[in-house]
């Protein structure tokens, strides 16, 4: 008997996946946690009088979505494991509604933006995927939405984890930070000028890239997935950025130098400093600050660092656009933490050191879990650590030896980096490859090193 695996449109279809069973069980295991999360994200809201992640998720399926992007983010990756046809429609679909939902809404006196239809879709895959749908590509369609409701909860979960940050960081400690970039030379007051000397398109186009990080994101992941889901991917080091930083955020509460010493810091600032004037306080004697409740104290480590690093590591192994994407945005996301004042210098090394840690963590999952692996991440969270301390206890001394502290941070980052290149992507045979124990011949195409199958 044969077998004709063709569907009625032609598309090529894969046999039944007997792996599925499980995967179903981890999905389901993996959606409890998530739900439990986000059900104690929202009641922990409610006894703050905090916008929770569901209320705000109810929002975008029947009021005004909170972000016109993220929704449509999400969709996208709910359209990878869908063949060409289906794509149309869940586009055209979501498009529709977008227009007729949003019309209402403009007519009954609201906000004109996007976002229902790319949810409203989304979710219409997933049901599609688990009642109509069977084996490998139920479970491929299934990840893609997984993929891009994590992207969108997670979201969520960061308005109410911000709020966290100040409830629990009343004081902030921004002067230690501000002496310990004292080794760096200062840079978010020079780039603030350089900003500054922009003018307002200059600085809107920087916000608007700032601010959309996450469509470069799946820009790149999207090439990433074209012909299947790798065994690394770009959203699988973003997710786990968004997971372990804000967790400092709570433990090395920092505002930023535009709140701490700017125009932003609604009374609580030690004077309009930034970016034109050194700030003025005890030197020898920094302090923790009390600060306003309305500034997150998310500056420590920086994740748009980390999240642009990464999203540049990925595109190196792409065409000439995309890795052309990634070293635009990384820059361009650079100067714009700096340049608006959201972050210090020292923010930004911490930020690439725990890209750099985290990704290593994850990429090429089938060398396994080799000593190549294990000191980079005892050596990555050795010196995150360390960094973080010395910001906080030795900061008086790094800004009075700045010549000796700055280019001590600078050869940090760049042993971490070196020790990273040369294990995941250094040209086997030669001598960084022998030290990072890689292997075997990359590939002509991608540059990719061998072992990363397409499941």
């Amino acid at each position: 008997m044969s077998i004709d695996n063709r569907s009625r449109h032609g598309d090529i279809v894969a046999p039944a996946d007997r792996s599925w069973p499980g995967a179903h069980r981890r999905l389901l295991i993996g959606a409890a946690a998530v739900g439990v999360l986000v059900v104690g994200v929202q009641i922990f809201a409610w006894s703050r009088g905090y916008l929770g992640p569901l209320e705000s998720l109810f929002g975008d399926y029947f009021l005004v979505p909170r972000s016109a992007t993220m929704p449509w983010v999400g969709l996208a990756l709910a359209l990878v494991g869908l063949h060409t046809r289906e794509r149309i429609y869940a586009v055209s679909a979501a498009v529709a509604i977008d227009v007729v939902v949003g019309s209402l809404r403009w007519a009954a006196g609201g906000p004109i933006t996007m976002g229902t239809g790319g949810t409203w879709v989304t979710t219409a895959i997933a049901v599609y995927a688990v009642w109509k749908l069977t084996g490998e590509r139920r479970g491929n369609v299934l990840r893609g939405v997984a993929f891009g409701a994590l992207l969108v909860i997670a979201a969520k979960v960061a308005e109410t984890w911000l709020e966290l940050s100040i409830l629990l960081g009343t004081n902030v400690w921004d002067q230690y930070v501000y002496l310990a970039d004292q080794a760096l030379g200062n840079p978010s007051w020079v780039m603030g000028r350089v900003v500054d000397a922009m003018g307002p398109l200059g600085a809107a186009v920087l916000d608007w890239i700032y601010v959309e990080l996450p469509v470069a994101i799946i820009v790149v992941a999207l090439f990433q997935l074209r012909k299947g889901w790798p065994s690394h991917h770009l959203l699988r080091t973003f997710l786990l950025i968004g997971l372990i930083g804000p967790i400092f955020y709570l433990l090395f509460p920092v505002v930023g130098p535009v709140f701490a010493f700017g125009p932003r810091g609604l009374g609580f600032q030690l004077g309009n400093y930034w970016p034109n004037v050194d700030a003025r306080f005890d030197f020898a004697r920094p302090s923790a600050m009390m600060f306003d409740d309305k500034a997150p104290r998310n500056c420590m480590p920086s994740l748009h660092t980390a999240w642009a690093l990464a999203l540049f590591i990925h595109s190196r192994s792409g065409p000439w656009w995309i890795r052309t994407l990634g070293s635009f945005w990384l820059v361009a996301t650079l100067t714009a933490t700096l340049g608006f004042g959201f972050h210090y210098g020292v923010d930004l090394v911490a930020g690439a050191v725990l890209a750099l840690t985290i990704d290593a963590a994850l990429r090429d999952p089938e060398r396994g879990f080799g000593w190549f692996r294990v000191r980079l991440l005892l050596g990555g969270s050795a010196l995150l650590g360390g960094l973080l301390l010395s910001y906080r206890f030795a900061s008086v001394q790094m800004a009075e030896y700045a010549s000796m502290f700055g280019p001590a941070l600078i050869a940090a980052l760049t042993v971490m980096s070196v020790a990273f290149y040369a294990t995941f992507f250094a040209r086997p045979g030669t001598a960084l490859a022998v030290w990072g124990e890689r292997g075997g011949d990359r590939d002509s195409v991608t540059g990719e090193g061998p072992g990363l199958p397409v499941r």
